[in-house]
C-alpha cells in the first residue's frame, strides 16, 4: 500500500458504521417487524438484538484493540481462532451476504423510485436495467479510489438522515399510546410460546439493519489510527440502535399491527403519509433514494475490500488481491458486481424479492459473526480475562440464537451458496502451497453439501420458495 495513501478518519468511519447499518431496512422496518410480531414482541426482541449487538460490537472493538495485526477484521479472527477453513468460510460469507445485500438494496430502491415514476416497480425489467446502470456507476466511482468513495459516503450519510430524524420528531407528536397498547402481546392476552415465536420472526429483520456493524474494522488497513476503529463501531452501533428502536415503536403507536404489515414499501412513508399527507410519503421516498445510494456505496466498498483482504492474507484466491493504479480493489469489485448482475434477475421470479435477498444475505453472515464472537471467548480465555471472556460468551449464544432464528428455509439455502465455497477453497489452498482439508474440516464441508443438496431438493419439490 503507497505510503502517501490517504487514510479514513475516526468521522469518515463512524459514516461507513452508520451509512453501512442505515440503509433501506430502516425505511421499512415498521412492516418487517410487524409482518410477524405484535408490540410486546417487538420491544423483547430489541432488547434481544440490543443486548446481542452491543457485546458483538465490544467483541469487535476489543480484538481491534488487542490484535490489530489481524487487519481483515470477521475472517481473520476466525481463522486465527479456527483454522483456515474456518477463515475462509467467513470470509466467503460475509462476502456472499455483502453483495446480496446490495440486491435487496436495488428492489427496494427501484420501489421507492417507482412512487415518482411508475414504469419502474422495484420486480420489473426496467427496475433490473435502471439497477444495472447504477450498480456499474458505483463501480466506476470506487475505482477512482476507496478514499473518494468514503468521502461520497460520508456526505450521503448526514443527507439520509434528515428525513429520519423529522419522521421520529413528527412520530412523537402523533404517538398515540392506546394505539400503541392494542393487542399488545397479540391474540389478545400474553401467551410466552406465542411470544417467543413472534420475538423469533423479528430476529433475520432486526439482524438484517445491523449488519455493517463490522465497517471499520473490514477496513481498518485504511484507517488514520486503529484506535478509532473501536470507538466508531461502538457510536455507530448505539446511534443506529437508538433510531431503530424509535422509528418501530413509534410506528406501533401511529397505526395497528394489520395496516402497518400491510403497507407497501418503503412503509415509513406510507406511516408519515398517514400523519401529514402526501408531502410526507414524497419527502420519505426521496430520503429513501439518498439512504439506499448511500447503503449501496458503502456495501459495495465493504464487499469488494474484504475478499482483496482475504486474499492478500491467502484465504481467497490471488485474483481477488490486485489493485488498480488508485490502490482500488479493481479485480475483486468486478467479480462482486456480476454476481450482483446475475442475482438482479431474482426481481422476476421472486414473490418478495426485497425480503428474499434481505433473509439469505442475514443467514450468510451468521457464520462470520458467530466465529467473531467464539474468537473473542478464545482469545479473552488464553489472556485471562474475565470481563470480555462473560462478553464474547453473551455474543456467541446471540449468535447461536440467530441460526436457530433463522428457520430452516435460509439456512439450507444459504448452505448451497456455502457448499459452492469449497471448490473455491480447495483452489486457494492449492495456489498457496497448502493441504485442503484437515480431518475434521471435511465433516464440516461435508455437511454444507448434504444441506445445499437438502435445499435443492426442497425447492424442486415446493417445499420452500423464493
Amino acid at each position: 500500500m503507497a505510503e502517501n495513501e490517504k487514510k479514513l478518519g475516526l468521522f469518515a468511519l463512524i459514516a461507513l458504521v452508520v451509512g453501512s447499518m442505515i440503509g433501506g431496512g430502516a425505511f421499512n422496518i415498521a412492516t418487517d417487524m410487524a409482518s410477524g410480531a405484535s408490540t410486546g414482541a417487538i420491544i423483547l426482541g430489541w432488547v434481544i438484538t440490543g443486548i446481542g449487538m452491543i457485546c458483538l460490537g465490544f467483541c469487535f472493538q476489543n480484538l481491534t484493540s488487542k490484535r490489530p495485526d489481524l487487519e481483515g477484521g470477521v475472517f481473520s479472527y476466525a481463522k486465527a481462532g479456527f483454522g483456515d477453513y474456518w477463515g475462509f468460510n467467513s470470509a466467503w460469507g460475509y462476502w456472499l451476504s455483502a453483495w446480496l445485500g446490495n440486491v435487496a438494496y436495488a428492489t427496494l430502491l427501484f420501489s421507492s423510485i417507482g412512487y415518482f415514476f411508475p414504469i419502474f416497480d422495484g420486480q420489473n425489467v426496467a427496475s433490473i436495467v435502471g439497477a444495472s446502470v447504477l450498480l456499474w456507476a458505483v463501480v466506476f466511482l470506487i475505482l477512482g479510489g476507496v478514499q473518494s468513495a468514503a468521502l461520497v459516503n460520508t456526505v450521503v450519510t448526514i443527507a439520509k438522515l434528515v428525513p429520519i430524524f423529522l419522521f421520529i420528531i413528527l412520530g412523537i407528536f402523533a404517538f398515540n399510546i392506546e394505539q400503541f397498547n392494542v393487542d399488545f402481546w397479540g391474540k389478545g392476552e400474553f401467551r410466552l410460546s406465542d411470544v417467543l415465536g413472534q420475538t423469533k420472526s423479528t430476529m433475520l429483520v432486526t439482524l438484517w439493519v445491523f449488519i455493517g456493524i463490522e465497517g471499520a474494522v473490514v477496513l481498518s488497513s485504511r484507517a488514520e489510527n486503529k484506535k478509532d476503529v473501536g470507538k466508531a463501531t461502538i457510536i455507530g452501533l448505539v446511534s443506529t440502535l437508538l433510531i431503530y428502536v424509535m422509528i418501530s415503536l413509534l410506528s406501533t403507536g401511529i397505526m395497528s399491527k394489520e395496516e402497518l404489515a400491510d403497507l407497501k414499501s418503503p412503509s415509513m412513508a406510507y406511516v408519515l403519509e398517514s400523519v401529514v399527507g402526501p408531502w410526507g410519503a414524497t419527502f420519505v421516498n426521496l430520503g429513501l433514494i439518498i439512504s439506499v445510494l448511500g447503503a449501496w456505496l458503502g456495501w459495495t466498498l465493504l464487499a469488494s475490500e474484504l475478499p482483496y483482504l482475504a486474499a492478500k492474507d491467502g484465504v481467497l484466491p490471488k485474483l481477488f488481491a490486485k489493485e488498480n493504479k488508485n490502490k482500488a480493489p479493481v479485480n475483486s469489485l468486478i467479480i462482486t458486481n456480476v454476481l450482483i448482475q446475475v442475482f438482479l434477475l431474482t426481481f422476476l421470479f421472486s414473490d418478495k424479492p426485497y425480503n428474499f435477498a434481505f433473509s439469505l444475505a442475514s443467514s450468510a453472515i451468521l457464520v462470520p459473526y458467530l466465529f467473531s464472537a467464539l474468537y473473542q471467548v478464545k482469545y479473552s480465555m488464553q489472556e485471562k480475562e474475565t470481563k470480555q471472556t462473560a462478553i464474547g460468551i453473551v455474543a456467541s449464544i446471540y449468535g447461536a440464537w440467530l441460526l436457530y432464528a433463522a428457520g430452516i428455509d435460509y439456512l439450507v439455502l444459504t448452505a448451497v451458496l456455502y457448499a459452492l465455497g469449497i471448490f473455491v477453497y480447495q483452489y486457494a489452498q492449492k495456489e498457496h502451497g497448502k493441504k485442503a482439508f484437515k480431518p475434521f474440516e471435511l465433516v464440516w464441508a461435508g455437511l454444507f453439501v448434504v444441506f445445499g443438496i437438502l435445499a435443492i431438493f426442497m425447492l424442486t419439490s415446493g417445499k420452500i420458495s423464493i
